[in-house]
């Protein structure tokens, strides 16, 4: 008895058709993305270059020389582990903030999304694995160039890709409903000076919080950065303790589910009349 092939109509009939919608999202920003990725590749590799050949080895070289590193660690082996999760969040908010207001109130490029069958709900999944796939990309990036400096003594480093793309997605989430709630970028600026350039500082990147004063250190515990920088360079260094990686890890994933409820409340009561 002959076996006919599978019916590729039927199969694909099986996954709801709603499910699908925000793959569209996800394709019209990559097909964007296509003008301009050599220019944005290009700076993703240097931008590790730079960090490493300042922090990493001119100002690691003179911490290494009067400290003997950080907690017997080389400074470079401390510092890039920070750097990558920082600049998870760097991407993020490049990504979730002007890109956000524009398809809101420039180009109207949601607004044009929402006249088909496509929902507040897909808009979001999409653009947000959008944001994601950059993430990963410039993570995956700034581990190869670190990786050919000695930056990393261990395999266990892989597992840094991962935790790093948690560390973008719980700044990308919030940072979507807070540029939903704009009228101008002015609030960027905000964001920026107040936010995001302090948390780069202080959030333990480049010395331990220990050294902060002790009324700031509870902030610091607080924001998805330590998280992310503590929990790279427990997997970085080569000897992981993995309840306190997947504390972290938890944290980060809590940051994301309340930041997606905001971020669908935020864009249902601006997109939808």
């Amino acid at each position: 008895m002959a076996v006919l092939p599978p019916d590729r109509t039927r199969i694909r009939a099986r996954t709801p058709a709603r499910a699908r919608h925000w793959r569209p999202v996800f394709g019209a920003w990559m097909t964007a993305y296509r003008r301009t990725w050599k220019g944005s590749i290009a700076s993703r590799f240097l931008s590790p270059l730079l960090f490493l050949l300042s922090m990493g080895l001119g100002l690691g070289s003179l911490v290494d020389r009067s400290a003997g590193g950080v907690g017997g660690v080389p400074y470079l082996q401390y510092v890039v582990p920070g750097i990558l999760a920082a600049q998870a969040m760097w991407v993020s908010v490049g990504e979730s903030t002007y890109q956000v207001l524009g398809a809101i109130r420039w180009d109207m490029k949601y607004h044009a999304m929402l006249a088909t069958p496509i929902g507040v709900r897909d808009i979001l999944v999409g653009h947000i694995t959008y944001v994601g796939a950059q993430i990963a990309g410039a993570t995956t990036i700034f581990m190869a160039v670190s990786a050919a400096f000695g930056a990393f003594p261990s395999w266990w480093v892989l597992l840094c890709l991962p935790v790093t793309v948690l560390v973008g997605l719980a700044f990308t989430v919030p940072i979507f409903a807070f540029s939903a709630k704009q009228e101008s970028d002015g609030g960027f600026n905000i964001l920026f000076r107040f936010v995001i350039t302090p948390l780069f500082l202080f959030s333990g990147t480049f010395f331990p919080i220990e050294q902060l004063p002790a009324v700031l250190r509870p902030v610091a515990w607080l924001t998805p950065l330590w998280h992310g920088v503590d929990a790279n360079r427990e997997l970085a260094l080569g000897s992981p303790d993995f309840a306190r990686v997947g504390l972290h890890v938890l944290f980060l994933l809590a940051f994301v589910a309340v930041g997606a409820w905001l971020a669908q409340r935020t864009f249902r009561a601006r997109l939808v009349v």
